[in-house]
């Protein structure tokens, strides 16, 4: 379990590394990004057909990144309350975040960016 935590911190600090996003944080970890900020190049990548590429990658590296480290931690997958699509993992929290946050707007894009999807993913995605 320990060797599980560490691999999850390990990818936590690679993916939120400022080399790979610029001056923030991709994962939001230290940065105090809000759901607001993360909902931004989410619906973005929706919205815009000439540049949304840009905002997807963003948005779903966050996602993946994050799903990556609860899988990596043992906090999702098989046995756990978190089981998250196989495919198009990305695509589907990313719609499902979206939906989430908009069912509650002016509270839920207070939380911080990392609250948000843990309840995203432990509303959406429950192992059966």
């Amino acid at each position: 379990m320990r060797a599980k935590i560490i691999s999850a911190a390990l990818v936590l600090a690679f993916v939120a590394s400022p080399a790979l996003s610029g001056s923030r944080s991709v994962l939001g970890i230290g940065s105090g990004q809000s759901a607001a900020q993360l909902l931004e190049p989410c619906q973005e990548a929706d919205n815009d057909a000439r540049w949304g590429q840009g905002a997807e990658i963003e948005c779903e590296q966050y996602i993946i990144g994050f799903v990556e480290a609860l899988t990596l931690a043992g906090a999702a997958g098989e046995g756990t309350a978190i089981c998250v699509p196989e495919q198009n993992t990305e695509d589907e929290v990313r719609w499902a975040f979206m939906r989430w946050v908009h069912g509650n707007y002016s509270q839920r894009t207070k939380m911080s960016a990392a609250e948000a999807i843990m309840a995203t993913l432990t509303e959406n995605f429950p192992c059966s």
